[in-house]
């Protein structure tokens, strides 16, 4: 079989274009060795890499300018990164992390264990890339991770001669385009996707907004960004799976008074109905009208005019004020603050700053809460995660649970996963699952346990679901004269000093999903020497990896430690002795395994309604 001509490295140019991406429909890039044995081939890398004497940087750029991230040429950027970051950034690359970063230059995602240097692999990765003559975008969970990489990197960029900059959520445009300008770029996958949504929604239908204005005389406003061609995401299950769910959107203003009041009313009939006019639906999100309810809501709004004479219309209107009032909970969906209302990341537990409902749920939540209100809007521009990073020339990435969806991973994006082995044996004691009848006894229960721990030296984490469990946990410790910290969305100013401190011997720290993904808990050595750090998961997560995740706080790189699980059972959960382990963590997987069935098909259904509003706008 003769093989494909091998096309340009994805860049700004003639070949490109001055804005590269991928069409819509175009098949992604195969692996360089999509035929071979994944892990031998990379392995046989590793190997030449440690073998191949160093001939310089200059070298390896030219070559690599020359035949592009051809194996060959990626084996002699590798050898001559290996001594630049030992000497810029003080410690040894390891044969795992080139495994990795050979994985991601070849096109895949790389399942490492946590803790064994995941930033530092996607660092030598986006180094060699930008070597040779790609634009790269490293796309992170939030700000926070993404400012903490790239410091931790900007040594051995320097020394390569290489430019790299962070974007962050309220960077103005000129500060944007300045680092999209750089070599390799630090930013979240949300700033990454409204960017490039500016980009496109300046550009409009096949460049049309941008010619009229240069029509007109007027200078064209300039791009942010350079294109999609390479992207390497950390915590890649997170932003292509768990982030997927959600489309991102950019609305204009559009005031609507009539509707804002429209609102009010529905939600001063739904706080009239009766548990019996109402469900929640089958995902559990949204509230329904039963028959019942909908004849109360029907005669409720006899007397009112306008929209409440269609059918449809007041019956939606009424479901969100439902929504509203009985599924959108203040401390775990939200907060107040300074009179406005703050979206939390369900996944990360952190505030989502600029995100909003929609369907009328934002307005109908202020109003329920008595906030400053949101202005009206309409959507001026949409997408998902799905299909923006499907619009990557070359993409890649790096997480700790991504076996789990592969097959999803390989018919969205076109992805192989291939696992990293671990550079030292796991020390992780997993302990069982303890399941209590509800948070009242809990919460001592769980203040008892990490008060023992701490007492005898032990580092304790205790995940929780909501700002409203850590709250509640941390009265009861603080009622038990438990010294203690709590990392939630109110203290998210206090992340860095709250984690710092959180491996120190004896010290417990609270914390909702905020100390999940991208945490990484130094132990000092008392710590180490009474047993490292204990994870305590309070956790109700709809996913396994989640789950992971959490657990992956401890025992890292070969470090002692111990986790886990003790939860509020549901309703109709076996709590007795004759409930056998595996029945008992049936009954906790199940609900993950239905959870997980139900969010990959809401992601394709997602996609395709994203793909059909592209095709409508032209």
């Amino acid at each position: 079989m003769s093989a494909a001509p091998r096309l340009p490295l994805p860049r700004p140019g003639a070949f490109w274009g001055s804005y590269p991406q991928r069409r819509p429909g175009s098949p992604p890039p195969l692996a360089a060795s999509a035929w071979l044995p994944v892990a031998r081939v990379l392995a046989h890398r590793v190997r030449a890499v440690r073998n191949l004497r160093d001939d310089g940087i200059e070298a390896a750029r030219v070559r690599l300018l020359r035949e592009g991230l051809a194996p060959g040429a990626v084996v002699q950027a590798l050898a001559a990164v290996v001594p630049v970051v030992q000497r810029t950034l003080g410690h040894a690359l390891f044969d795992h992390q080139l495994f990795a970063a050979c994985a991601l230059l070849d096109n895949r995602l790389a399942e490492m264990a946590t803790g064994e240097g995941k930033s530092l692999a996607v660092a030598v990765a986006a180094a060699v890339a930008a070597l040779a003559g790609v634009p790269v975008h490293v796309a992170t969970a939030n700000d926070y991770l993404a400012e903490r990489d790239l410091q931790a990197a900007l040594a051995l960029f320097t020394a390569l001669g290489l430019s790299a900059a962070c974007v962050a959520g309220g960077d103005e445009p000129s500060a944007r385009r300045a680092a999209y300008a750089c070599d390799i770029v630090y930013t979240s996958a949300r700033e990454l996707a409204f960017d490039w949504l500016r980009d496109h929604l300046q550009a409009g239908p096949a460049g049309l907004q941008r010619h009229a204005v240069a029509l007109s005389g007027d200078a064209a406003p300039l791009p942010l960004m350079r294109g999609l061609c390479m992207a390497i995401l950390d915590e890649a299950d997170a932003i292509l799976l768990d982030e997927a769910c959600v489309p991102l959107v950019i609305a204009q203003a559009a005031p609507n008074a009539a509707r804002r009041a429209f609102l009010w009313q529905a939600l001063a009939i739904a706080r009239r109905l009766e548990g019996a006019d109402h469900h929640p639906d089958a995902s559990g999100t949204r509230e329904q009208l039963t028959d019942a309810g909908r004849e109360a809501v029907r005669a409720a709004s006899a007397a009112l005019g306008g929209p409440w004479q269609r059918t449809r219309y007041r019956e939606e209107a009424v479901a969100t004020a439902l929504t509203a009032l009985h599924r959108c909970q203040r401390d775990r969906d939200y907060l107040v603050r300074d009179g406005r209302l703050e979206l939390l990341d369900t996944l990360t537990g952190r505030v989502a700053a600029g995100r909003a409902w929609s369907r009328g749920l934002q307005a109908a939540v202020e109003l329920k809460e008595g906030c400053t209100p949101t202005p009206d809007s309409e959507t001026a521009a949409q997408v998902t995660y799905q299909r923006f990073f499907r619009g990557y020339l070359r993409l890649c990435g790096v997480s700790g649970t991504l076996v789990e969806a592969r097959a999803e991973l390989a018919a969205v994006y076109g992805l192989q996963v291939v696992a990293v082995p671990r550079r030292q044996p796991s020390r992780c004691v997993r302990l069982p699952t303890r399941l209590y009848a509800d948070a009242a006894s809990l919460w001592p229960a769980v203040a008892e346990r990490a008060g023992r721990l701490a007492a005898a030296g032990r580092p304790v984490l205790v995940g929780t679901d909501s700002v409203a469990d850590s709250e509640a946990l941390s009265a009861c410790l603080a009622g038990a004269g438990l010294a203690h910290q709590v990392l939630n969305a109110r203290h998210d100013a206090q992340e860095a000093a709250i984690v710092a401190t959180a491996g120190r011997a004896g010290c417990i720290t609270v914390a909702t999903r905020m100390a999940g993904r991208g945490t990484d808990i130094a132990l000092d050595e008392a710590a180490r020497a009474a047993g490292g750090l204990h994870v305590l998961a309070c956790q109700h997560n709809p996913s396994a990896r989640q789950d992971r995740q959490l657990w992956g706080r401890a025992a890292r790189q070969g470090e002692p430690g111990s986790v886990e699980a003790w939860v509020v059972a549901d309703a109709g959960t076996p709590l007795g002795r004759r409930a056998g382990a595996w029945l008992r963590a049936w009954c906790l997987r199940l609900p993950q395994f239905l959870s997980d069935r139900r969010e990959q098909g809401l992601r394709a259904q997602l996609l395709l309604q994203d793909e059909g509003w592209e095709r409508r706008r032209g």
